[in-house]
């Protein structure tokens, strides 16, 4: 749900701004405990609620914080090597976007696989050694520790392993492989083959190719917003939704102070203008009018056409919803195309506690102290060479 939140997507351009007085922020100058703070950043942060914790992305690196069983927190960050470093012709407009996406999904995977393995931890047992900073439950003393790569595990099966007592992960990548599969079957029959099953039975009332795809986008759309809605009311997701909204609070406060500053991030909104929820709901928007090009072929057809146009609808929306509305947010045209998205995160977030608080901070704060280390790293490579 919130693969883009955030704006972590968008780390090949420097973006830097004073924090102003943004509408879905809160304001800036007053938010937390610690008086007037404003702050000019240079990079974004993104991330995306994960089993009773956040994951966050940074520009050199990508980490999460998860609440333990026993009351901690289960710090793990790791290096972070975007496929656009590696390939120039990845950074190509529309090209960059799906990059993009699929970077964040496959990180996105790999995060929920260790927190759900975090989260089945025996309550009882010693915390696993060398799995990142492990921070007292909340409202004791807290400590600095080292990220996970400083303690001599570099590789994501080596930490997925690392959080189990046992050794062996009882949550591992076959389990969320299936799961992934499954997920990726419902989406393709519940947004690509029902909407196109609807329409295509009333074909004859819609006889005009674009009038059939307009119809086609909004029932989509319809089915989303509903989809949105029902998960919305499952208990089991409130406090999922919690660290979706503890997430864009601390982004928030590290917009407006430069510091992931959970008491701070009280005050701020949970609603953010880089949030993935509102990318996805552009993205069905874009869908419309790529659509309208393809005409009224057979239901096959049809299915083929959306499948293989998804590549160039998400690059699309990517330029328009991430690089241009990410440089713009406060301008008039951009209030008016974020303000759907920011609506539908009324849906996609809860106010969180201040425990979920302190875990969204966690993670960014290990991600930021790692985004220090590979700087360091790649400066001291640039100056050798």
């Amino acid at each position: 749900m919130a693969a883009y939140a955030a704006g972590g997507e968008d780390q090949a351009v420097r973006i830097e701004r004073a924090v102003v007085d943004a509408p879905v922020v809160g304001d800036p100058g007053t938010a937390g405990e610690d008086g007037p703070c404003r702050y000019t950043w240079e990079h974004t942060f993104g991330g995306q609620a994960v089993i009773e914790g956040v994951m966050m992305r940074g520009k050199h690196s990508w980490g999460l914080a998860v609440r333990r069983p026993s009351g901690g927190v289960a710090r793990i960050a790791y290096p972070l090597e975007s496929l656009g470093s590696r390939h120039r012709w990845m950074k190509l407009p529309v090209v960059r976007g799906v990059i993009s996406l699929y970077e964040s999904l496959t990180l996105g995977i790999k995060a929920l696989g260790i927190s759900a393995n975090i989260g089945l931890e025996d309550p009882d047992a010693d915390p696993p050694a060398d799995t990142g900073t492990e921070l007292p439950a909340q409202g004791a003393a807290t400590a600095d520790g080292a990220a996970v790569a400083a303690g001599g595990l570099g590789t994501d099966e080596a930490a997925t392993k690392a959080v189990v007592a046992d050794g062996e992960p009882a949550f591992g990548w076959k389990e969320l492989a299936v799961t992934v599969i499954v997920a990726v079957a419902f989406a393709v029959g519940l947004f690509v083959a029902a909407p196109l099953a609807i329409v295509k039975y009333f074909e004859d009332v819609f006889s005009n190719p674009f009038l059939f795809n307009l119809v086609e986008g909004i029932i989509r759309i319809v089915i989303f917003i509903l989809y949105i809605v029902v998960i919305s009311l499952l208990p089991d997701l409130r406090r999922v939704f919690q660290y979706h909204g503890a997430e864009h609070k601390v982004i928030h406060a590290y917009e407006s102070c430069g510091r992931p500053d959970a008491g701070r991030a009280a005050g701020f909104s949970t609603r953010h203008p880089r949030c993935g929820t509102g990318f996805l709901l552009l993205v069905m928007v874009i869908a419309v009018f790529v659509f309208a090009i393809v005409g009224k072929p057979s239901l096959p057809w049809l299915v083929l056409s959306r499948l293989l146009g998804i590549p160039l609808i998400i690059g699309i929306s990517y330029e328009i919803g991430i690089k241009w509305l990410g440089k713009h947010p406060d301008g008039f045209f951009a209030r008016i195309l974020l303000w759907p998205g920011l609506q539908l995160q009324r849906l996609t977030t809860r106010e969180p506690s201040p425990d979920q608080l302190e875990v969204a901070a966690a993670a960014l704060e290990e991600v930021m102290r790692m985004d220090e280390v590979e700087q360091f790293a790649v400066t001291e490579l640039a100056v050798e060479t």
